[in-house]
């Protein structure tokens, strides 16, 4: 016995030595550590968890924990502690749960608690790991905030507007959506910089808030797109007139950095429930109605219609077709010959393209070209048609026929990114063209908005001696400014100027100064739309020494103008033909 009992006694003293250490050690743990027993009376708390809640050290052994449950929450918290000690189950063992704390100043912090229970009864203990999450709220706020709101204006985004207006539609509340597309940001970023184009959607974003009503939500959808969400709103006249105040504010000279900016506005509206039972399909309606109002141009509103719809879903039918006919070859280039006035020699081609419709049969683009260029497709499209092009043009050559220059329009999403150089020059070195047997056409919509990277790869182009021409010069908002800046090579008049030049002297006096330009400019003139022996006699006496037209032969498939460019010339046709 005598020899037992310190055994016994150095068991007991291991024991009790590693309790000691247990509690020193939650004593001086960084994380937050509280325990009570069974009637809520705290029992343990470590500095770091007094030192969180705002007590001095050792003064919350004692208290209630009830004492850091806010009023509001004391009646659930209660009823959960009888629970637990009538031998409930303890649905939150083990598991991380966020409440919120009242520190002993009585601010509320939220805290994420850790639980766990032992014993029964009278015995019972609860204990909690503790950890202040107020950093993390703020966190996730922030990140809330950024997804809802554009960074640049501060504005709720496309996200936060559909919540909103999910939430009115969801309430039976009338909404009207008016979408508003900005003209002229991408200008202002391209030629005075991005800093100079943020604070001008600054100040815009500020003065066509000061416009609205007080309930109303302007958001920005894009980088050239606002909405406005007018709540309990269905009325067609109310929305013009809102769409019109707001035209009328966003047209006003902006003063940034000592620049005096202008932009144009134009405005789609729909109205729930009649265009759109959710917000996804009002909010898609209002971009439809935006969408025919730029067609319209600029402070047009435009207010959404079932026919627009209709002719959208067409559109996209049309493009899904498009796409069958790419894949399935059935996209053919015909060339219509380009001749020298004087002699009537062909000296050049535009490959213009065509589609072999299975049941309709062969289309002209005005069928199909507006809705092929609004589509994805149209970058695959315009580098097939490049490619075909160069190998057509190589197979004449090949068959000894004289070598002539093919002119490929191009789509604007084929100077987007870049690689235009690196394609061309990759496509004539497959098949094997010189540089001088490609003329690139380019529209007023490319020349217009240049970027860097653009005018960098058309300048390497020309530079090796690849053609630019640029189509339908006069037509539209092109200045003389553009025939500087952009490469070009060749202008070409378009047929609208030459299909009166006989009879209209303003057209004639127009043509002319092309041609002056022309000359100028070290520039190379073509006529197009030539249809009578009068009009070519009238264009060379003018200068000009290229024509093209139905009066020389319209866009022939390959074989047929291979005939026609080994005879040499194409013979002019007396009867005018009809487009």
């Amino acid at each position: 016995m005598d020899r037992a009992a310190p055994e016994v006694g150095q068991e007991v003293g291991h024991e009790v030595g590693h309790e000691g250490d247990a509690a020193a050690f939650l004593r001086a743990a960084q994380a937050a550590v509280l325990m009570t027993d069974h009637v809520g009376t705290i029992t343990f708390a470590n500095l770091a968890c007094e030192t969180m809640l705002g007590y001095e050290a050792g003064t919350m052994p004692g208290l209630n924990v009830r004492v850091i449950v806010p009023e509001r929450l004391r009646a659930p918290h209660d009823a959960g502690m009888a629970a637990l000690v009538a031998g409930g189950r303890p649905r939150l063992a083990g598991k991380a749960v966020e409440v919120t704390a009242v520190c002993r100043d009585g601010h509320e912090i939220p805290i994420e608690l850790s639980l766990s229970s032992w014993g029964s009864g009278a015995a019972m203990g609860i204990g909690a790991m503790v950890r202040d999450i107020s950093e993390r709220r703020r966190r996730d706020a922030r990140l809330l905030r950024l997804a809802h709101h554009d960074p640049r204006t501060g504005l709720p985004n496309r996200m936060r507007l559909i919540e909103d207006l999910t939430a009115l539609l969801t309430a039976g509340t009338h909404a009207t959506v008016l979408a508003l597309g900005i003209d002229g940001i991408r200008t202002v970023n391209e030629t005075l910089g991005y800093a100079v184009g943020d604070a001008m959607l600054e100040a815009l974003a500020v003065r066509l808030r000061a416009r609205l009503d007080p309930d109303a939500v302007l958001a920005r959808l894009a980088g050239d797109e606002f909405a406005v969400l007018l709540p309990d709103r269905a009325d067609p006249a109310g929305a013009e007139a809102c769409a019109r105040t707001l035209i009328a504010a966003a047209a006003e000279p902006i003063a940034v950095s000592g620049h005096l900016l202008h932009v144009g506005t134009a405005v789609g509206a729909a109205m729930s429930p009649d265009d759109g039972a959710d917000a996804e399909e009002l909010l898609a309606s209002a971009d439809l109605a935006l969408h025919q109002a730029r067609r319209d141009g600029t402070g047009c509103v435009r207010l959404f219609g079932a026919a627009m719809r209709c002719q959208a879903a067409a559109r996209r039918a049309l493009q899904d077709r498009l796409r069958h006919a790419l894949d399935h070859h059935e996209l053919e280039l015909h060339y219509q010959p380009q001749v020298a006035l004087d002699t009537g020699r062909i000296c050049g081609a535009e490959a213009l393209i065509r589609w072999r419709h299975p049941e309709r049969g062969l289309l002209a683009p005005s069928e199909f070209l507006s809705a092929l260029d609004a589509s994805l497709l149209s970058l695959g499209v315009g580098w097939w048609t490049l490619d075909e092009a160069c190998r057509q043009n190589a197979a004449w050559r090949a068959m000894g026929l004289p070598p002539i220059r093919v002119g490929v329009n191009l789509f604007s999403s084929q100077l987007r990114g870049g690689t235009l150089d690196a394609v061309v020059t990759e496509t004539l070195a497959r098949h094997g063209l010189p540089p001088d047997a490609l003329e690139l056409e380019i529209t007023e919509t490319i020349a217009l908005r240049p970027d860097e990277a653009t005018l960098s790869g058309l300048h390497s182009l020309r530079t090796r001696g690849i053609g630019i021409a640029f189509d339908d010069f006069g037509t539209g908002f092109a200045s003389l400014s553009t025939l500087k800046n952009v490469p070009l090579t060749k202008l070409k008049i378009d047929r609208g100027f030459v299909r009166d030049i006989l009879a209209d002297p303003h057209d004639a006096a127009i043509v002319q100064a092309v041609l002056g330009i022309g000359r100028a400019m070290a520039l190379e003139v073509i006529a197009e739309g030539v249809e009578t022996a009068a009009q070519a006699a009238a264009l060379s006496a003018m200068g000009c020494r290229i024509g093209q037209g139905y009066l020389y032969g319209r866009a022939l498939e390959p074989a047929e103008f291979a005939h026609r460019l080994a005879e040499g010339k194409a013979p002019a046709k007396r009867r005018r033909r009809t487009a």
